[in-house]
């Protein structure tokens, strides 16, 4: 009498492999987050630097601040309006108007509408 083989693997292997893939992703996962949270944050940055320095372009040129962002847009100093990527909405920015009483416009600086916290502890509406 031949004894046929079945081919297959047992449960116990399975197991095994199945803790060895969740060891992994739980030591990758934490920092998949964290470089998202960061690529946000760099893209946070590098929006504020490129409207501030549009609205004070626009300054220089007009010898006032902008009314609106899409004062910004009209007069081609940005493209569009970015989107806050921690809120992810673009009607979110804070405007801070001008320190000067006399000084024409309403934005003088902008910064993040979000409540957050950063990576580094300080508010993302701050920066």
């Amino acid at each position: 009498m031949l004894k046929k083989r079945l081919y297959g693997f047992t449960l116990i292997e399975i197991l095994v492999v199945l803790a060895i893939i969740a060891t992994l992703l739980s030591l990758v996962s934490p920092r998949y987050f964290n470089t998202i949270d960061r690529s946000k944050e760099t893209m946070l940055r590098h929006d504020l630097a490129t409207m501030r320095d549009a609205i004070d372009k626009f300054y220089s040129d007009n010898n006032a601040y902008p009314e609106t962002l899409d004062d910004l847009m009209q007069r081609r100093y940005i493209r569009n309006i970015p989107v806050d990527p921690i809120t992810e909405s673009s009607v979110t920015w804070v405007f801070i108007q001008p320190s000067d009483i006399d000084a024409k416009g309403l934005i003088a600086d902008i910064h993040s509408g979000s409540t957050e916290l950063a990576l580094d502890g300080t508010p993302y509406a701050n920066w």
